[in-house]
This record gives structure tokens, C-alpha cells and sequence, in this order.
């Protein structure tokens, strides 16, 4: 898979993308990850990315031409741009990314986006969440890191991505590992009873507590109204 990323900032990724799971399906030649230089397509001596809005206000606005032109010098893909405007990224999005051969990251900046860039240039419009970040780069990271562990060969055991937070629409269940009691905290004795129809009673239960009680706008609204 390819993932293009058009940035004022190419510098920013280069410390990620060099751990994890990103790192090793680089390395394994799985990802493949081409960095644009949103400044190298600037116009004038001073390369000029941005100018001041029409209608006046705070902040510079991304123009649309050294955008244009960074999108065309990528062939194909699916594009999105990263913007607090934007439908809130989850893992239903991951999922269709991660089946695509090409998916092109528009990190915003500053003010925000000439929105011919959105009307005319990209296919969607995604935001990391309800919060206002200085750019986009930090979304791609969170984007690209997501997609990458849904590549078959990634990860060292594939079936532990079936069982993750939101796969269900629930929130993934509490994890214990060894020692079974540190400090006084002891691990749920179900846990160690070895009893597997227990076990998966007890994490089902789990499950729908947690997202009840931490995310309610994911529990289902039939459910909410009995409970």
C-alpha cells in the first residue's frame, strides 16, 4: 500500500514513522509512505503558501494552487483532507483506507484550507476529533498508524484486530497479565479459573459496562432506554 502526505512540515514524521508497527511494515516493504513538501509547489521567490483571507480576520488561509498542484504531482489515490471541519475519523474509515492500493493526506494549516481544496480536490473531509490541533500532521500520523496495522502481514498475531475496542461497537474489555497480585491488586479471580465460558461471559459484561459508562453515544439508544 501507498500513503502520500502533502505537508509544510516533512520533518514531523520523521521520527514516527521509523517505530512500531508503521516502522517494521516499512521495512518489510508492506508501506510504502511518499512525503510532499507542500512549499516546494509555493509560488513566487519566497515560495508563498498562504495568504490572508477575503472578508478580513484572523489567521493566514492555505491557498488553493500550491495545493492543486502538490495533488496532481500524486497519481490517482483516494484523497482526504485533515481538517477540524471534517467527519470524525473511527475505525469504519481505517477499515475502508486500509483496502485501498493509494490514499492521499492533505495536512491543513494555520487558518484553514481554500475550500475549493475541499469542493474540487479531495474526495472527504476528516477530522482527528472535536478539538483544534496547529495542523494536520499529528491526524496523518494517527491515520497512517491505524491503516498500517490492518495490512495483512503487520502485525505478529492478525486475529488480535478482530477483538478491539469498536469492532462490536463496544469498548475492548480490562487486560490483566502476571503477577496476579501486586501491591494487594489482585486480577478477577474468573480470570485465573480457567473456566473459558466464565471468562467470556465475564469480558461480554465487561464490555458493555465500560462503554456505558465511558461512551454513551456509542451504547445503542434501545439498549439505554431498558438500562
Amino acid at each position: 500500500m501507498r500513503i502520500s502526505i502533502i505537508t509544510l512540515f516533512p520533518g514531523f514524521f520523521a521520527s514516527p514513522l521509523e517505530v512500531g508497527v508503521v516502522g517494521r511494515a516499512l521495512e518489510a516493504g508492506i508501506l510504502e509512505i511518499e512525503l510532499i513538501d507542500l512549499r516546494n509547489f509555493g509560488t513566487g521567490t519566497h515560495r508563498q503558501v498562504d495568504d490572508a483571507p477575503f472578508g478580513g480576520g484572523a489567521g493566514m488561509v492555505l491557498m488553493v494552487g500550491p495545493l492543486a498542484e502538490a495533488l496532481e504531482s500524486v497519481e490517482g489515490g483516494h484523497r482526504v483532507l485533515l481538517t477540524p471541519a471534517g467527519n470524525r475519523l473511527d475505525q469504519p474509515m481505517l477499515d475502508r483506507w486500509a483496502a485501498e492500493s493509494h490514499i492521499t493526506f492533505v495536512c491543513g494549516r494555520y487558518e484553514g484550507v481554500d475550500e475549493r481544496v475541499a469542493e474540487h480536490l479531495v474526495h472527504e473531509q476528516v477530522s482527528l476529533g472535536d478539538f483544534v490541533l496547529a495542523g494536520g500532521e499529528t491526524a496523518a500520523l494517527a491515520a497512517v498508524e491505524g491503516i498500517a496495522r490492518l495490512i495483512p502481514g503487520v502485525l505478529g498475531n492478525p486475529q488480535s484486530v478482530g477483538s478491539e475496542s469498536f469492532r462490536d461497537g463496544l469498548l475492548e474489555e480490562p487486560h490483566y497479565t502476571r503477577p496476579a497480585e501486586y501491591r494487594g491488586w489482585k486480577v478477577p479471580a474468573v480470570l485465573l479459573s480457567g473456566d473459558h465460558g466464565k471468562v467470556d461471559a465475564w469480558r461480554r459484561e465487561q464490555r458493555r459496562d465500560r462503554t456505558k459508562d465511558r461512551r454513551s453515544d456509542l451504547w445503542p439508544p434501545e439498549e439505554r432506554e431498558i438500562d
